[in-house]
């Protein structure tokens, strides 16, 4: 009886501190994101500008929803609350701690649309979301709280906030782009499937807390974003879903890039699949290239995953010039870092700030084993900055290579850009030839052990903001 009491108030203490975290990042937007009309905007590769030309006003102003589809687009992976209990332990939540992996599954998620969908892609619903402020959730977090305190009083499961609208599901496809339209977004719904927070899924949630569970985290720990790497490789190495087997994921040891282990995984075969797999899921091909070329087991793509500090205790200014280059390439599928315990998924920049998304809000779980589960809570219209100077030194920089002609190029693009200068004594990363088993550094090191702490500086404030405007 007290085994079974001691349960039932720790199941209620979960619940009490996921709203509690609901209200309080609830709380925390501020309504607008400023935008300067003068500079240019970059975002994953993407050049966008805002400036009203005379003579050509409608099409450079039409920058302006085309940055907002774009953005629009990416996969936005939040805190979820009222899942089955993560592995190992009985949270049904991660508000408060789980942000950086959060902000790693949305760095992997763009890696895979980019894989399966290009950079070119954007979703059709993008610009009919509705802005995310500061009313609307904290409203929605004070019903939530008012809801699962009644239901917590009288032993009961709290309402499901899921939607009910399903997209049509016959779709006329009556011309070859109706075709494609309708196969790039099974891609799409596909891709964000994988990220549902169950534990059959290959990318959610409780898939990586169990792999984390390997390398000494648990949930409800910090995860830095050097150990978020090495989970996300164990991820895609180890595929529940056979649409994951064209592609990998390589992890670069003490800021070096391994040039003869980047192409060996893209040659490599894969290894027998998991027993847990599901065998009739289907298998994606992939974007722009012949469908046969992405079949071959000795040609997979590479999600190169980099652990850099850019700086000691707070980010060399000196470095932002190398965040802008590294940001301003199709290739780069982000940084994930953040302010101190506060992780963020950086996709772009205006001037000296940062945009990125958040994942500090926290979002009731979607059952995302339906065919028409709703992908709206998986977008989000509201992008956010940040002054560079806020951003914490400790980050995880990654990129997308296709094939091995394709690292070759990226490699040497890298090697240009990463030259230091007379102010950078030292490049973020390095690329050399050969096997990283040659050089046997860090030999018997554990990715714990190759983690850079946060540090956290009582001085810094804490700003998030929601929807932008232009100023």
């Amino acid at each position: 009886m007290e085994n079974k009491g001691s349960d039932e108030v720790e199941k209620l203490k979960t619940k009490f501190l996921s709203v509690w975290h609901n209200v309080k990042y609830s709380w925390a937007l501020k309504p607008k994101t400023s935008f300067s009309r003068n500079s240019p905007v970059l975002l994953l590769g993407k050049c966008y500008h805002f400036k009203a030309e005379a003579s050509v006003e409608d099409l450079v102003m039409g920058d302006v929803d085309a940055f907002r589809r774009d953005f629009a687009s990416r996969v936005w992976l939040t805190y979820r609350e009222e899942f089955s209990p993560l592995p190992g332990s009985t949270l049904t939540s991660d508000c408060g701690w789980g942000c950086m992996l959060r902000a790693g599954q949305m760095m992997l998620a763009q890696g895979l649309m980019l894989h399966f969908l290009g950079r070119d892609w954007t979703w059709s619903e993008a610009l009919t979301l509705q802005p995310l402020d500061t009313e609307t959730w904290t409203t929605t977090a004070a019903k939530r709280l008012v809801a699962s305190l009644e239901a917590s009083l009288q032993g009961v499961p709290g309402p499901s906030v899921r939607s009910s609208s399903p997209q049509a599901q016959a779709l006329s496809l009556g011309s070859a782009e109706e075709a494609d339209a309708h196969l790039k977004e099974m891609y799409h719904r596909t891709v964000v499937s994988w990220f549902g927070d169950s534990p059959s899924t290959p990318l959610g949630l409780h898939r990586l807390v169990r792999l984390g569970l390997t390398m000494g985290k648990q949930a409800g720990d910090w995860y830095g974003p050097a150990v978020v790497a090495h989970i996300l490789k164990k991820a895609v190495e180890e595929p529940m879903d056979p649409g994951l087997a064209c592609i990998t994921a390589y992890v670069s040891q003490d800021c070096t890039v391994y040039s003869a282990d980047v192409v060996d995984c893209h040659r490599a075969p894969r290894a027998e699949r998991t027993s847990d797999e599901t065998p009739d899921a289907p298998t994606l091909p992939q974007n722009d290239q012949p469908a046969h070329a992405s079949t071959l087991p000795e040609s997979r793509a590479v999600i190169i995953l980099v652990p850099v500090r850019l700086g000691g205790e707070k980010t060399n200014p000196e470095y932002f010039d190398f965040a802008k280059s590294i940001l301003s390439l199709e290739y780069c599928i982000g940084i994930i870092g953040g302010k101190p315990k506060q992780a963020c998924y950086f996709v772009g920049f205006q001037d000296d700030s940062l945009i990125y998304m958040d994942p500090h809000y926290c979002q009731s779980f979607v059952d995302v084993s339906t065919s028409d589960f709703p992908l709206q809570s998986y977008h989000c219209p509201s992008p956010k900055k940040m002054p560079f100077s806020k951003m914490d030194p400790s980050c995880t920089v990654g990129f997308y290579s296709r094939s091995v002609q394709d690292y070759e190029r990226i490699s040497q693009e890298l090697s240009k850009l990463l030259q230091p200068s007379a102010k950078e004594k030292y490049p973020a990363f390095t690329f050399v030839q050969g096997h990283g088993r040659d050089y046997d550094l860090s030999a018997g090191l554990t990715p714990e052990k190759r983690e850079w702490p946060f540090i956290r500086d009582p001085r810094r404030t804490v700003t998030t903001v929601g929807d932008f405007v232009l100023l």
